[in-house]
């Protein structure tokens, strides 16, 4: 597994380049202690492998701008990254110390090796709108959902769209989380989109992945158990889990809606989170998570081994529990 002595890792996300997969995560000191300031104390960090288990560190891949009134001063957060006329081009959610991070916001950096990244002068390049969005205060939500974006290219028009965790301006505020989505042919210029899913089952979904596989198009998300809706609640009773969940849709951009959605791998204790589907070295589909909490609540921070995915007639997915 991907474990650090002297950092928590969380969130990631993948590239692969030839035989080599690169890894992206979210990092901070063990040494703050309380694991929620991690939150607040985190850089991207960076580490490459060929068989998903064995990983060689590199050098951290993004942090910060430390300076005053940078949109990124305060985080960097969760992205994707996805290579474009020569370029690798990662997508990642910053956030400003002067708003104490309440508002999110998402910008670009490029590379052409993977190792060294260059933050786009125009940042950030994508934020929220109000035309279906909710901004900060709207509600008691405690900030301006609009982070995680994940970004692919649509198989049929060609065209570029993200999917990033928002909030929707209606509804009870604690069921107004969606998947937002925008799209865009430059990676550069955006345009916000209507949400993929329906709200007024969570209060956010966090890091989305998109997949196709035969056909059939996957949505990931992540929730905790605390996210989940009164109404959502009723509806699940005991079954309202932490971790990694999916839906299923007939087109690439959707809807993804409520009543296809099945869990993939999630738990009372919120043992994994911020799972990912990938195609291993054979080509089959692996799950990768982060493994964050014991059965007795203790902090983790590390990322797993992979795990296959065994994918049904009907489309449904299950994570085997032994290691591919």
């Amino acid at each position: 597994m991907l474990r650090l002595p002297d950092k928590w890792v969380w969130d990631f996300w993948l590239a692969r380049q030839g035989q080599d997969y690169h890894i992206f995560y979210l990092q901070a000191p063990r040494s703050l202690g309380d694991p929620e300031l991690r939150h607040w104390n985190v850089s991207i960090g960076h580490a490459i492998s060929q068989d998903l288990r064995n990983w060689q560190i590199l050098p951290d891949a993004l942090k910060p701008d430390t300076a005053s009134g940078t949109w990124d001063n305060y985080t960097t957060w969760t992205g994707s990254v996805i290579r474009h006329d020569g370029l690798w081009h990662m997508f990642y959610t910053g956030t400003n110390s002067e708003e104490r991070g309440r508002i999110q916001r998402v910008g670009l950096a490029t590379s052409g090796d993977l190792i060294n990244w260059q933050k786009h002068p125009h940042n950030p390049l994508l934020t929220s709108s109000s035309s279906w969005y909710e901004e900060f205060g709207e509600s008691s939500w405690h900030e301006q959902a609009w982070r995680d974006p994940w970004v692919f290219r649509h198989p049929r028009d060609g065209r570029f769209y993200a999917l990033i965790t928002a909030r929707t301006r209606y509804g009870s505020s604690d069921g107004r989380g969606v998947i937002a989505s925008a799209r865009s042919d430059d990676l550069v210029h955006w345009e916000v989109m209507p949400p993929v899913t329906e709200s007024g089952a969570y209060g956010h979904m966090e890091v989305p992945q998109w997949a196709e596989i035969g056909g059939r198009y996957y949505l990931l998300f992540c929730v905790t158990q605390d996210v989940f809706s009164g109404l959502r609640r009723k509806r699940v009773g005991s079954s309202a889990l932490t971790g990694t969940y999916y839906r299923l849709a007939g087109q690439p951009l959707g809807p993804f809606r409520t009543d296809t959605e099945k869990i993939l791998r999630a738990d009372a204790s919120g043992s994994t989170y911020a799972g990912k589907m990938v195609k291993g070295p054979e080509g089959n589909w692996l799950f990768l998570c982060t493994r964050l909490y014991t059965p007795q609540g203790g902090f983790l921070g590390e990322i797993g081994d992979p795990l296959p995915i065994k994918v049904e007639e009907a489309g449904r997915l299950s994570v085997a529990e032994h290691r591919s």
